[in-house]
């Protein structure tokens, strides 16, 4: 089968679009090839996170591929069937998690059977959703469609720049995904939020909690 093309310079020429073509790719099983990849960024070519979800997802699909190395531009997939079962990968840096887990989320929900993927790297880092949004907003939208075998389990964190967190996914596979249509945003009815600190006083997370509360009260939320 022929390949599909995808540019990955088109738009924002990030990651975004190597990490998305991989996953449809995969959930499809239609060979890609990836082009100027990261192309508009200071450091053009792989990251050791888009490495390691290119990885994860070579594994669960037995992909061949190549380029697959950091700093490659360029890279060749081809995905032959998507299975489930126990995965443990280490970013090796403090590479997002969360990046990574939407990734490689979708082929896991179409896979043969449950899955568990053990994901150690960056789980609080700049340019990403930190975890805590991943499970508290991300998964408990993913219900709103039907999609709710996912959990998010947050065993360690890690920060920039040696990582070091650790976080495990666990899905099991979906028939189909449920429609949803939201064309009104709706009142506020409830805002809450998770601050928190690693090896610093506990004064620094109650500032950051006074903070937050004094900016929702200038916007009128009480």
């Amino acid at each position: 089968m022929e390949a599909i093309v995808i540019d990955g310079s088109y738009g924002e020429g990030g990651g975004s679009i190597f990490r998305y073509a991989l996953a449809l790719s995969s959930v499809t099983l239609k060979p890609i090839e990836i082009i100027n990849i990261r192309a508009k960024r200071s450091n053009p070519g792989l990251r050791p996170q888009h490495l390691t979800a290119a990885k994860i997802l070579a594994e669960m699909t037995e992909a061949k591929f190549e380029g697959l190395s950091v700093g490659s531009t360029k890279v060749r997939f081809e995905p032959k069937k998507r299975k489930g079962g126990k995965y443990v990968f280490d970013v090796g840096t403090a590479g997002s998690i969360s990046l990574i887990i939407q990734a490689v989320l979708p082929v896991a929900l179409f896979a043969d059977r449950e899955s568990t993927i053990e994901i150690r790297g960056g789980t609080d880092v700049r340019f990403a959703p930190p975890i805590d949004y991943m499970r508290n907003v991300f998964v408990k939208n993913l219900a709103l469609i039907g999609i709710k075998e996912v959990e998010i389990n947050v065993r360690r964190r890690g920060h920039y720049p040696r990582g070091g967190g650790l976080v495990t996914l666990k899905t099991a596979p979906i028939d189909k995904i449920s429609t949803l249509n939201i064309e009104l945003r709706g009142p506020v009815r409830r805002i809450s939020g998770i601050a928190h600190a690693v090896k610093l006083p506990k004064h620094v997370v109650e500032r950051i909690v006074s903070s937050a509360k004094e900016a929702l009260y200038q916007h009128g939320y009480r």
